[in-house]
């Protein structure tokens, strides 16, 4: 009895332990600059984007806003792949987060909350899809505290990944759209500002050498003879 007790509170300290060595990494690593994430995707072919989603799905488990990740993938990949990058992300994200909850939390929570627990299981169980559905489309509640607050719960995996996915959509499709016109936008800005300068540049030019040329025909003609 005692070593499934200290078990128990092993397991929620390893949790514990993760969320927190999480958050310190989230406060201390730097992002990488745009340009060289840009760089390394285009020469690292399609493991990249692999690799891209596994590391967002990381990162997820940590205590970081998703949605600035989000803005940040549509600025570097584009609204596409940056949509597919973090809607996968997310999913595999979340779900980690879920599984680890419920395999490290779940004991421990329930033999500190007992019977109180035993409502929020049967409402979960019964209809935990809805809430989660809204938690997800209506992110009020941090992404990585719903990942985690809901494996300490009787949540079944199926509603839970089901609600996961679905909820994710519109909140990424705005994110991600906003990165990718970010980098448009910065795209069109650059352009706006180099073609009038290069406009005014080369009507500068043209000014002066119809100016020089006239007064070389003017110098070349000499004085009109007297008659």
């Amino acid at each position: 009895m005692r070593t499934a007790v200290d078990s128990t509170w092993l397991r929620a300290a390893v949790l514990g332990l993760v969320v927190a060595v999480g958050g310190v990494l989230a406060l201390i690593v730097d992002l990488p600059a745009v340009g060289a994430v840009r760089a390394w995707v285009d020469g690292a072919g399609p493991w990249a984007w692999a690799a891209m989603v596994l590391g967002l799905a990381l990162v997820l488990l940590a205590p970081v806003p998703r949605s600035a990740l989000s803005v940040l993938l549509g600025v570097v990949a584009g609204f596409g792949p940056g949509l597919a990058v973090a809607l996968a992300g997310g999913l595999l994200g979340g779900l980690a987060a879920f599984g680890l909850s419920r395999a490290l939390g779940r004991p421990a929570v329930t033999r500190l909350a007992g019977r109180r627990l035993a409502r929020v299981d049967r409402l979960m169980v019964d209809r935990g899809f809805w809430p989660l559905l809204v938690g997800r489309l209506m992110p009020v509640v941090p992404f990585v505290v719903l990942s985690y607050g809901a494996g300490l719960t009787a949540v079944r995996l199926g509603p839970y990944a089901l609600s996961t996915a679905i909820g994710l959509v519109p909140s990424t499709v705005v994110q991600v759209g906003v990165g990718a016109s970010a980098g448009l936008l910065a795209a069109w800005a650059t352009t706006v500002t180099v073609v009038p300068v290069a406009v005014v540049a080369l009507v500068a030019v043209g000014l002066v050498a119809l100016a020089w040329r006239r007064r070389r025909r003017i110098a070349g003609s000499g004085p009109v003879p007297v008659a």
